[in-house]
């Protein structure tokens, strides 16, 4: 049964240190964000406010969602995770949907288990590895997690074929047991698993929820300026020819409805490489899918090394075009 789990992972590695909190209590409130210092913080209500304030650029990280009224420095239900910025609550996140969160890797045995624990600190899902066949033993340490924790599953792929057949072979997993939010992000922390909840909230009004790195409060942290002028570039490339009505194209932060992706008819997919984020984003337009981007800061991978490539480049400067003349996503 999908979400079998209860909601009851407190935090492992937390330290109650002080911090003080800033209430925005209401939408006429929400300021134009000061720069918190590593005490402080701000909490509101609901998510509603906390996007006003991100849009504004305040720190989802730094942000408590509770409602609970309090004068307390020490907000109930918040820690401060030890020797990190970032709040977390003392229990995680749960919604009244199924979700599952698909996670590729090829040699991320440095971040996995990690990333598995972090993500149970703010959201009840189970968690899809798919693993190609990593060297570095990334999938043996996938099955002991699996068995080790039930919301845990593990999908061995033979060889490395690119990210877009892995995430479509957790996709059609999902599918087949019936999963209602999917979720596909990066295993190396460069998306912050404290937006999880942001993107399963949003999709109550959305069918497919894009973490943005491109619109109002988003950002990236941590990239070398080519890095930089190649995302620019990769997504006014795709502007071109496919229009501006998403803003970050190529990004790999996402929600789908269960609806969504069984009518994508993921069978036809082309796309390999990361422009497979484009043409799945392409296919949602085509099927006049409800489309939110929600700002996000993306970070640089905190260990490893990036899998971008010139093959992916190359793949993308082809690809655009073909979507382009395609007027209607393959049958």
């Amino acid at each position: 049964m999908p979400n079998s789990r209860p909601a009851s992972s407190p935090l492992s590695d937390t330290e109650q240190t002080t911090v003080r909190y800033y209430p925005v209590r209401n939408s006429c409130a929400v300021p134009v964000p000061r720069e918190l210092g590593p005490g402080e913080a701000f909490v509101v209500p609901n998510f509603e406010l906390a996007e006003a304030l991100i849009a504004y650029g305040a720190d989802s990280a730094r942000i408590a969602i509770s409602q609970i009224d309090s004068s307390e420095v020490n907000y109930p239900g918040y820690a401060q995770v030890a020797s990190n910025k970032q709040l977390a609550p003392v229990m995680p996140f749960c919604f009244d949907r199924s979700i599952l969160i698909v996670l590729p890797t090829y040699n991320e045995r440095q971040n996995l288990e990690a990333m598995v624990e972090t993500i149970g600190t703010y959201l009840v899902a189970d968690i899809l590895i798919v693993d190609d066949n990593s060297p570095d033993g990334t999938g043996q340490l996938a099955d002991q997690l699996s068995r080790q924790q039930k919301h845990v599953h593990v999908l061995h792929r033979a060889k490395k074929e690119g990210l877009g057949p892995a995430y479509l072979a957790g996709f059609q997993w999902a599918l087949a047991r019936g999963y209602q939010l999917i979720i596909e992000m990066d295993c190396d922390f460069s998306h912050s698993p404290w937006d999880l909840p942001r993107l399963v909230h949003r999709s109550g009004t959305a069918d497919l929820v894009i973490g943005s790195r491109y619109v109002p409060g988003g950002s990236t942290q941590g990239w070398s300026r080519r890095r930089r002028l190649v995302s620019r570039f990769g997504n006014a490339y795709v502007s071109l020819f496919l229009g501006s009505s998403i803003r970050d194209w190529t990004g790999g932060f996402r929600c789908y409805r269960h609806e969504l992706l069984a009518r994508m008819n993921l069978e036809s997919v082309n796309a390999k490489g990361y422009v497979f984020q484009v043409e799945m984003a392409w296919r949602a337009r085509r099927l006049r899918a409800e489309i939110c981007e929600l700002p996000i800061r993306f970070s640089d991978r905190v260990q490893g090394q990036s899998k971008l490539g010139w093959q992916s480049i190359v793949e993308a400067i082809t690809e655009v075009p073909r979507m382009y003349f395609q007027t209607t996503p393959s049958p």
